[in-house]
């Protein structure tokens, strides 16, 4: 394994992170490290799901709703006899 050092984090920052580590009785490097799994790994295997992504692309529009469409009857099925 490799070592990462990560220098001038914020205390308010190391403070959340040192009272969710003792929240879920983990050390403070296994809470980072599980939190490193969770953002990369974990989020990498989730589908895609198509209503996110069409809503992310058209969010700069605004909120609207679309007319609601009119249909007509449904005609009989056809009898082939």
């Amino acid at each position: 394994m490799t070592d990462i050092t990560i220098f001038n984090i914020d205390d308010n920052l190391k403070n959340i992170l040192q009272e969710r580590a003792t929240k879920n009785g983990r050390s403070l490097e296994e809470e980072i490290k599980e939190i490193l799994r969770l953002a990369l790994i974990e989020n990498q295997t989730q589908p895609r799901n198509i209503v996110n992504l069409i809503d992310k692309r058209f969010a700069h529009l605004g909120n609207f709703e679309l007319e609601e469409i009119k249909r007509e009857p449904m005609r009989p099925a056809p009898s082939f006899e």
